[in-house]
């Protein structure tokens, strides 16, 4: 398999040395913003106080994760400066609102904000939420898929690595919350990520929902394993690259459970935020006590997670994807082929 320098640098950036996902999500907006209001009693929320959460989240949580996924307008600012030099950084760039109508849901990117910026602004990655249902209008599969290839071809150009997540939505709901489809149904999920499976679309990492409902999903081992833990392996069969599990808002117990499916699936570790520190969050206005609930559960949850990786979960290049090995694909950088005689 054949990688660019700069998607097979940005890789190995948003791993850890053992090559495995421990990312931790700070992107959120809705989520976020609905509870600001809520116990501010003001919408909408102020900007510096959005900000201000991100920032409290990223110092608490960086220094257990491999990678951290910010947006651009609350969260980069005030969660750089808690991003190692040795971690990697993930710039959303998928707007947070998006066109709900009969025939489903419609992506864009943030205005004024793209590809060539993030890596402008030294992002070592590109990550892209997209709603998809195989059961939406043709002309709204078609501006999904449209929008996907684009921001694929974006991430070839500037060489950045593509880290594109899929949700299954319920259709006519404009709620905004991204919160589980309670009623998705596995075969669902798995149809829309074979969906963006080909190589049109340029995916390098797919952030991945459970295919059951985090909070049914069974203790492995348990009543029901084996027919869960089939369909988990039909998803990463059709990711066919590596993958990660996101948490949709589940709690920290279900996440977990779900861990473990994939991770026996080969899933190469998590991207989650709400299952870290929205408890943590709940208590806002506190900031203070928002602070201590997570330094003290937020982390030592997330690095439980991180162990639950390191015992079970498949190294990123280790994935079938580079059975063969991975060769960097030299490209315009092919010099001793310009200058021969350089080299010994």
């Amino acid at each position: 398999m054949r990688l660019s320098p700069g998607k097979l640098w940005g890789m190995r950036r948003l791993a850890d040395d053992a090559g495995l996902f421990r990312m931790t999500a700070l992107d959120q907006r809705p989520p976020i913003i609905k509870l600001i209001e809520e116990r501010l009693g003001q919408s909408p929320a102020p900007d510096t106080a959005v900000a201000e959460v991100k920032t409290v989240i990223a110092a608490a949580l960086a220094p257990a994760s491999s990678a951290l996924l910010v947006d651009p307008i609350w969260a980069y600012t005030g969660s750089i400066g808690h991003v190692s030099p040795r971690q990697g950084l993930i710039l959303t760039l998928e707007d947070h609102r998006f066109a709900d109508g009969p025939g489903g849901r419609r992506s864009a990117s943030i205005p004024d904000w793209s590809v060539e910026k993030i890596r402008r602004i030294g992002g070592d990655a590109v990550k892209v939420l997209a709603w998809y249902r195989p059961d939406a209008s043709a002309e709204v599969i078609a501006h999904q898929q449209a929008y996907v290839r684009e921001i694929g071809e974006a991430c070839r150009r500037f060489d950045l690595p593509f880290v594109f997540e899929l949700l299954v939505y319920p259709l006519e709901d404009a709620a905004h919350d991204y919160v589980e489809d309670a009623a998705k149904r596995p075969e669902m999920v798995i149809d829309s990520v074979r969906a963006f499976a080909g190589p049109e679309y340029g995916i390098d990492i797919f952030k991945l929902e459970s295919p059951v409902p985090a909070e049914q999903v069974p203790e492995p081992g348990g009543s029901g394993a084996d027919e869960v833990q089939a369909w988990f392996d039909a998803l990463g069969a059709a990711a066919g690259r590596p993958w990660v599990m996101l948490s949709a808002g589940a709690r920290a117990a279900a996440f977990e459970r779900v861990l473990h499916y994939a991770f026996e699936a080969g899933a190469s570790g998590f991207l989650a935020g709400r299952a870290i520190w929205w408890d943590a969050f709940r208590r806002y206005p506190d900031l203070a006590a928002m602070r201590d609930d997570l330094e003290r559960d937020g982390r030592a949850y997330l690095e439980r997670l991180g162990r639950l990786a390191a015992a079970r979960a498949t190294p990123w290049a280790a994935h079938p994807r580079f059975a063969d090995g991975i060769t960097i694909e030299a490209g315009g950088f092919d010099l001793p082929a310009r200058y021969p005689g350089m080299l010994p």
